[in-house]
């Protein structure tokens, strides 16, 4: 196995650099997961007969291995974090392909549980190599770039399945194991092809929970309770209210994904331009009103192409997230990124588990309760933005704080 000090990496080929892996990863990573997120809702509906509820339980189950990723502190003692990554890639990959071999309520928990454990530790590992690797002065550009690259990855899986799904007749098996197969390529090529790189600062193998970073924390708790509602209902309203199918599910998918191929670049220049907390306050304050004309879909009557507009409006918000990483890189100790990016996603991943399955029972009864009720998370998240300081960095985590000499733990 060959190490590259990150230092020497620039004498590799281009191809062979690790801004290229990142890039590759993130676009291997959504031919599974938004193949998966496209078919999903049709999927459990014509084959498992799934309600609210039971798609509720289903991104509990999905969840839980996000609420576990504290246990990659644990897995680093033993496996380089870039190697962890691509195998969680395999994994996920693996998951998605065999998805619909086992069309039933226990089988669909079970694969949802296999893929999820390979999204979600890699999705941890990635953030942390992202913030490792990338030089703090252009990360807000490049990871704009990274987003861009994932979203071309979704464009090509939702794009072969507007076309193909009804003029080729094509099957639940036959896509899941495509695009499963498709990520596991990827992830190969990438293991086999790059050397393993090491970056300058050792990261500490160990829980790390430190004071100064309970912003942060607290963003990311916040993050993860309301991205909960938009990932399990935005979608699934789509179809159970408004009786879209799959073709139509993914086109709109689709036009989210273009739209954010275009702009998230131009977002990664605004965070650099204007900083976190503008980027994040802008953010939340779109979402507070998306979340809100949601509930007047149901409260008002309000019809589809309404809707429709609300979810592409309601991605593109969500791309402006990676702010919150680069907040995290400037006021971060180097030694902290990869232990603080396991507890962080375990953090971000506390309400993930038991909002989906309590809130499918609310939807029974009230499903624009639902969407008021992310409205008031994203007002509690903007109040969180406004601590950010203009210039965040050690000793100066919040607004509260002068700067520093040293960091305060």
């Amino acid at each position: 196995m060959q190490i590259v000090p990150l230092s020497e990496a620039s004498s590799l080929p281009r191809w062979r650099q690790p801004v290229v892996l990142l890039f590759l990863m993130a676009f291997a990573m959504p031919l599974a997961f938004a193949t998966w997120s496209a078919l999903l809702n049709n999927f459990v509906i014509e084959r498992a007969g799934f309600t609210g509820v039971e798609i509720g339980w289903l991104h509990t189950v999905r969840e839980i291995p996000g609420f576990l990723a504290v246990g990659v502190i644990f897995l680093i003692i033993f496996i380089r974090e870039q190697m962890l990554g691509l195998a969680s890639l395999v994994l996920l990959g693996i998951g998605t392909a065999l998805t619909a071999q086992f069309p039933t309520y226990g089988g669909i928990l079970t694969m949802t549980l296999l893929s999820s454990i390979g999204f979600h530790y890699f999705e941890t590992v990635n953030q942390s190599l992202q913030l490792q690797w990338i030089d703090k002065d252009k990360a807000p550009q490049t990871l704009g770039w990274i987003v861009a690259a994932g979203s071309a990855a979704s464009l090509l899986s939702y794009g072969t399945l507007v076309v193909s799904w009804k003029a080729f007749d094509l099957s639940y098996s036959f896509v899941y194991l495509s695009a499963g197969g498709a990520c596991m390529a990827i992830a190969l090529f990438c293991l086999f092809a790059f050397p393993q790189f090491e970056a300058p600062n050792p990261q500490r193998k160990r829980m790390v929970l430190r004071r100064r970073y309970w912003l942060y924390y607290a963003l990311q708790f916040m993050s993860g309770a309301r991205r909960q509602i938009f990932v399990v209902f935005a979608a699934f309203m789509m179809v159970e209210k408004f009786g879209f199918e799959v073709h139509e599910v993914t086109a709109l998918f689709l036009i989210n994904f273009v739209a954010n191929m275009l702009c998230a670049p131009l977002m990664g220049k605004a965070v650099a331009r204007f900083g976190e907390r503008n980027a994040l306050a802008f953010e939340y304050v779109g979402l507070i009103c998306v979340f809100l004309a949601y509930g007047g879909i149901y409260w008002f009557g309000w019809g589809v192409v309404l809707a429709a507009a609300l979810y592409v409006l309601d991605h593109l918000f969500f791309a402006l997230a990676f702010a919150l990483k680069t907040y995290f890189q400037k006021i971060a100790d180097p030694g902290d990124i990869a232990p603080t990016a396991a507890v962080a996603f375990t953090i971000n991943h506390i309400a993930a588990v038991f909002l989906p399955a309590s809130l499918g029972y609310l939807w029974i009864v009230s499903p624009g309760g639902v969407f008021w009720l992310a409205a008031g998370m994203a007002a509690t998240s903007l109040c969180l933005a406004l601590m950010i300081p203009r210039h965040p960095g050690p000793g100066h985590e919040t607004v509260f704080q002068t700067r520093l000499a040293a960091p305060a733990e």
